[in-house]
Parts: C-alpha cells; sequence; structure tokens
C-alpha cells in the first residue's frame, strides 16, 4: 500500500497522515498495551509513534500499517526494560493497569488473547523480545516472518521464542471459566467479604488461592502476596468492618472480564477482580492505587 500524497508538508499531507494512524491506533495501542500492562504508559507511547510518523518521510513507507507496529512495538520493547527496573523499586505487589474493555472488548486485536490481568501478570516473567513475539502471534495473529522483521531475529528464533511463551503461559495459568461464571464468583466474594463471611470465602477460594493488593505506596495496603484459602479468607474478614463502611460497589467491563467498582463518597477508590478456574477464586485483585484506576467506569 503505497502512500503517495502522504510525504507532503501541507495541510493534505498531514490529514491524510492523521486518518492512515487513527486507521490504526487501537490496534498499536492494543499492542503497547500489552506490553506495558499501562494505559498510561501505552497511551504516552503511542503519541510519540505519531510524532514520529509525522516526522518521517512517509512517502517511502510502502505499507503504513506494517511501519507503525513496527514502530510501536520496537518502543514498547525498550519501554518494558525501563519498566521491569523501575518495578523493582514499586511498593509492594505491581498489578498491571485496568483497562475499560466495555466499548472495544479487544482493544484492536483480532482476539482477546493477552489482555486478562492473569496473562499480563504472567508475561511480566517473559523478557521484552519474548513478551513481544508472543503478542504479536497471540494477540493479533501476526506472520512469524513479519514478527522476525519487526524484531530484528531471525524467523526460526521467533517460532522459539512464542513457544517457549506459550509453554510457560499455559504452564502457570489454569484454565479459566465463563465469564457468566467469574462475575458470579465476584459477586460472591464481595458479599462475603463485605459481611465478613469467613465460611463463604474459603468455600469459593480455591486451596492455593493468591491476593495481591496493589497500593503503590500511596494508599494503605498489604505489602505482600496473602497465598491460602484460610489465610486470605481470615485477612478479608479482618478489615471487613473498617474497609467497607460507607461503599458503594458497581460494576465495570475491564480486561474482558467483570470487576467490582468500590466507591465512598462518589470517588472510586478501589477496583477488585478475581480470576477464577475450576478449582474457585485462585486470584483476587486488589487494584487501589489512585494513579492506576482513573480510566475505568461502571457499566450497567
Amino acid at each position: 500500500m503505497a502512500v503517495a500524497d502522504a510525504g507532503s508538508s501541507g495541510p493534505g499531507g498531514i490529514d491524510r497522515a492523521a486518518e492512515v494512524f487513527m486507521n490504526v491506533r487501537p490496534r498499536l495501542f492494543g499492542i503497547a498495551y500489552r506490553m506495558l500492562g499501562s494505559a498510561t504508559e501505552a497511551e504516552d507511547l503511542v503519541q510519540e509513534v505519531w510524532l514520529r510518523w509525522q516526522g518521517c518521510d512517509r512517502a517511502a513507507v510502502d505499507n503504513p500499517a506494517a511501519f507503525l507496529a513496527t514502530v510501536t512495538t520496537r518502543l514498547a520493547i525498550n519501554a518494558a526494560q525501563s519498566a521491569r527496573v523501575r518495578r523493582e523499586t514499586y511498593v509492594g505487589p505491581w498489578l498491571p493497569e485496568p483497562v475499560d474493555t466495555s466499548a472495544d472488548p479487544h482493544l484492536g486485536a483480532e482476539r482477546g488473547e493477552a489482555l486478562e490481568l492473569a496473562v499480563l501478570l504472567l508475561l511480566e516473567r517473559l523478557s521484552p523480545t519474548e513478551r513481544a513475539a508472543y503478542v504479536l502471534r497471540e494477540a493479533f495473529d501476526y506472520p512469524y516472518r513479519q514478527i522476525a522483521d519487526i524484531v530484528g531475529l531471525r524467523e526460526a528464533a521467533v517460532r522459539q521464542l512464542v513457544s517457549r511463551a506459550r509453554r510457560h503461559v499455559r504452564a502457570e495459568r489454569r484454565a479459566p471459566v465463563t465469564k457468566a461464571e467469574q462475575r458470579r464468583l465476584l459477586t460472591a466474594f464481595v458479599a462475603a467479604a463485605r459481611a465478613g463471611d469467613l465460611a463463604t470465602l474459603e468455600e469459593i477460594f480455591a486451596a492455593d488461592v493468591v491476593s495481591y493488593s496493589d497500593g503503590g505506596g500511596a494508599v494503605r495496603a498489604s505489602r505482600i502476596p496473602v497465598v491460602g484459602a484460610s489465610r486470605v479468607a481470615k485477612y478479608v474478614r479482618a478489615f471487613a468492618s473498617r474497609f467497607w463502611t460507607g461503599v458503594d460497589v458497581t460494576w465495570a467491563s475491564t480486561n474482558g472480564q467483570t470487576s467490582a467498582l468500590l466507591s465512598r463518597d462518589g470517588q472510586v477508590f478501589a477496583v477488585v477482580t478475581v480470576h477464577v478456574s475450576e478449582q474457585g477464586v485462585d486470584q483476587v485483585l486488589w487494584m487501589m492505587n489512585p494513579a492506576k484506576i482513573t480510566a475505568v467506569r461502571a457499566v450497567t
């Protein structure tokens, strides 16, 4: 696809550049978000891609979509390397920033792969290049040859990266249940947590459930994961009387699943969700860092 007029510096050239960019922007954001686990950082990165697109010789670009995806991925690999260093000093557990998927369930992807918070957590353990190869293949179905061009490796090496990443995700991630069942158990969890109902909490938890609380040092939250059905149930019950006072609960679609928005005096202060497998709730995720919950809104 040649862009005959895109190299001009006149209004028509910029208008055409903006049209081309906006057509692929959802995909660019989808790539960046899956690479970084942060909607804020992904937005900043996509803005940088737009600036580079404005400044490049667009007339020489035969395939704008491929060019923009390449720029996005390479910037995301660099950003992921820097983010990994920063997260080593993050206060308490780091959780991905939830994104609102009520309007765009797949964030521009053909599939919803690598979007669930539980999967994004697993991808944090991959190298940035391995993560990029996995995201491009599993979420966007890019051909291996194109992925090789994007990340600067041989096709055989890319196939190995994707295969290794798949094995890692499959080994660590239990098969999820239906969205309806996830919402049912999230609703049951919120009700039991609010009531301090120890028996119900233990009943809906998997034996090795883990509770992660991301306060980022900005609010009070557990700085270590809590592990095990009995321990997590007792932990949740311990703060029930003070934590839930005056709290309103609404529901949101985040990362393709249901989350509970917890508000007090009209202000959302936490986004809570659960990952559910056949064993029950095996992850409870409390996003409480104020900087990471601003983009989520309630849905009916």
